[in-house]
């Protein structure tokens, strides 16, 4: 498969704002006045697409499958767009993968950006395209008042400057419900990395939310891990994200027949409330045979805590636990 990688942003462009997940409905206006900010401070114009609006939320959060097509076709195809950012997760990104017009967007590739449920089009996207696509922040990520610092630096790295990023750990992270409180946010110190195994290796970056890039196997939409992969892997605790199911679905993608190929995992940050401890986590990746001669890390900046970096589907990273070094590149 050709690799197409994305023009970067430049000032002046124009960002496309969609909801092909859980509707705008739900993101509280003045997080969506932060955010639009945020793109403004850096010269970039914010558009919306004609269906992301809070009257097409309907009985699942979300909107009908027609009205979300249509707005990610339309940022596609407009050439005054030059990236689209997702407004938030949900659950039901997958329903759209079948009918997306892939032809449309290798004619027209652009960045694409989200994480969460929108891991499955961040990898089907790929898969039938080879368009390099961005696990980062949605729209709303940004409206947060503080704590964005390192979420926005890394993200310009990635999509608007080098498109190259050595990856540090963040000075404290947040699993409080910002959006609930904007003013009194608990924040947590940082004790950086854990090293599960050591090791060096280089490969494609993969991967996203755990059970959402599940979703895929056995399907056309999964990337194959044709190339030495690096997989990335987090898990969300509204969705079942506990010790468990985690086990349990990293085992499922251990079955599958070109796992052979990836040659290490890097694991984004547990939300509290899943109680993955380290010492469960090390558990599950000392019985897991299929990792046992692979480097693994984790508790690394990205999943659902904040703040998150930005790392590129298709892109490629350079893992070294020697020096606790992540280097990506588009």
């Amino acid at each position: 498969m050709k690799k197409i990688v994305p023009a970067r942003l430049q000032a002046g462009d124009e960002i496309r704002v969609i909801a092909p997940a859980r509707s705008i409905k739900i993101i509280g206006a003045d997080s969506r006045e932060i955010a639009r900010q945020r793109f403004e401070q850096v010269g970039l114009k914010v558009s919306f697409g004609k269906n992301t609006t809070d009257e097409n939320c309907d009985l699942m959060a979300s909107s009908p499958l027609e009205k979300r097509l249509e707005d990610l076709h339309e940022a596609f195809a407009d050439p005054k767009v030059k990236a689209i950012f997702t407004i938030i997760g949900g659950a039901n990104s997958n329903m759209l993968l079948p009918f997306i017009d892939y032809e449309l967007i290798k004619k027209n590739p652009k960045i694409f950006c989200g994480f969460s449920d929108i891991t499955a089009l961040l990898n089907g996207i790929y898969a039938k395209t080879g368009l390099v696509t961005f696990s980062g922040p949605h729209f709303s990520s940004l409206g947060m008042k503080k704590g964005a610092e390192y979420t926005l630096e890394n993200l310009w790295k990635m999509v608007m400057l080098s498109g190259k990023n050595e990856i540090r750990p963040s000075v404290e992270w947040s699993d409080d419900l910002w959006f609930a409180n904007q003013e009194e946010r608990k924040f947590i110190q940082n004790e950086g990395w854990s090293v599960l195994h050591p090791g060096k290796a280089s490969g494609t970056i993969l991967g996203g939310n755990l059970g959402t890039f599940n979703l895929l196997l056995g399907t056309s939409f999964r990337p194959r891990f044709e190339n030495p992969t690096i997989l990335f892997i987090e898990d969300c605790f509204t969705s079942g994200g506990d010790a468990a199911e985690f086990e349990r679905n990293l085992q499922a993608l251990c079955y599958q027949d070109d796992f052979e190929n990836v040659k290490a995992v890097v694991i984004g940050r547990f939300q509290k409330a899943s109680e993955v401890s380290a010492e469960k986590l090390a558990y599950i990746v000392a019985n897991q045979r299929k990792l046992k001669n692979l480097p693994v890390v984790a508790n690394v900046d990205f999943g659902h805590t904040t703040p998150l970096m930005t790392f590129p589907i298709g892109g490629t990273a350079v893992l070294d636990t020697d020096d606790m070094s992540l280097k990506l590149e588009v």
